[in-house]
């Protein structure tokens, strides 16, 4: 038995933790500001310098035999519980055993571990009473790891033909008699008509920003829990970013994860066509969309994530690494809520006896 919440949880900003980077410097081509890693300039597009880019420490990389996530963490890890399912059953891979594309962006952690910690915190105590009291937090704390997950962002040009009967709103008065006071009278109202005929059209529309989970541990439902990331902030991906990190390579492939935006933008453009109908009302709207112009990048986000099993039951914590927006289930006691659904009935019975006494029921 479990709740499922999500708490937006508002922090003061504050400075990356892991990599530390230089501070930025003007474009060469055009003055603009542009940070150490930058490989272009955001204001014109000219190519940087990165000479001086800082390099992420060596990493291994591990695959979870139960879920199949595969995660690449710090050279000095020693032993490894997969953050997804909370399983031991983990193995260390060859270094260069992937054949995946490298990430394209990323966006840096600005939430600190130990705020993370405090976050998880508040929203574990929040609801305190109806956890369970074997909960032992220090053993679930433990496991609570920042870690860079994948993501695929898509954009593409939709276009539509659709078709729907169009209604048009017009009035009509309309006499009617009734009775009042024992007397018929007669009154008039006004009778709203509509008016239908086809319609027909075509429509277009762009899009894009909707990011798609790649991780097969972190199902899409919770990925649009744990959003929105502010994707103004992404950079051109660097290894830098990794250092100190966890990251998990991505196990979701692109034509499925496009498959599934696809959808997302079929129902965005439904939305739009309806809103762009004319007339006070329509039905039996029908849209066939086609997708032109596909582009993809693969990006890697910062998620705090925790996994933990209390009586069989695997529950989920994740802390959105950037904006620290969280949301996760956890464990209520069942014989807690037993007493209160017991203590109510008594009170409501205790109630309903005092009203009878009173009412002269004795």
């Amino acid at each position: 038995m479990f709740a499922d919440e999500t708490v937006p949880q508002p922090i003061a900003p504050a400075p990356a933790s892991g990599p530390t980077f230089s501070t930025s410097h003007p474009c060469a081509a055009c003055g603009a500001p542009v940070d150490a890693l930058d490989r272009f300039c955001q204001a014109c597009g000219a190519p940087q310098a990165t000479a001086t880019e800082p390099h992420a420490a060596a990493q291994k990389r591990f695959r979870c035999e139960s879920c199949g996530a595969e995660t690449l963490l710090p050279a000095d890890t020693r032993t490894f519980v997969c953050p997804f399912c909370d399983s031991n059953y983990v193995i260390e891979l060859p270094a260069s055993a992937t054949q995946r594309q490298p990430p394209e962006f990323v966006i840096g952690f600005a939430v600190q571990p130990e705020q993370a910690a405090q976050i998880f915190r508040n929203w574990l105590n929040a609801g305190n009473w109806f956890r369970p009291g074997d909960l032992v937090r220090s053993r679930v704390e433990d496991r609570f790891r920042g870690v860079y997950l994948p993501f695929w962002s898509f954009s593409m040009l939709a276009e539509s033909e659709w078709g729907a009967r169009i209604g048009e709103f017009w009035y009509r008065t309309e006499t009617y008699t009734t009775t009042e006071d024992g007397k018929t009278v007669t009154k008039t109202r006004t009778v709203q008509e509509t008016e239908w005929w086809d319609l027909s059209g075509r429509h277009h529309g762009y899009y894009s920003g909707y990011l798609v989970s790649g991780s097969r541990g972190l199902p899409q439902a919770y990925a649009e829990r744990i959003k929105p990331f502010q994707l103004a902030g992404l950079k051109r991906y660097d290894p830098a970013f990794l250092a100190g990190w966890s990251s998990e390579e991505y196990s979701v492939e692109r034509d499925q994860a496009l498959t599934l935006c696809q959808q997302e933008f079929s129902r965005r453009e439904q939305a739009g066509v309806a809103a762009f109908l004319p007339g006070d009302t329509h039905s039996g709207l029908r849209v066939e969309t086609s997708f032109s112009q596909v582009n993809s990048d693969l990006v890697l986000l910062p998620v705090y994530l925790l996994n933990y099993r209390y009586g069989n039951q695997l529950f989920r914590f994740l802390v959105n690494g950037q904006t620290g927006h969280c949301t996760g289930d956890k464990p209520i006691s069942a014989g807690r809520i037993a007493a209160v659904v017991v203590g109510a009935l008594l009170l409501v019975g205790a109630f309903l006896a005092v009203v009878w006494f009173i009412g002269g029921g004795r």
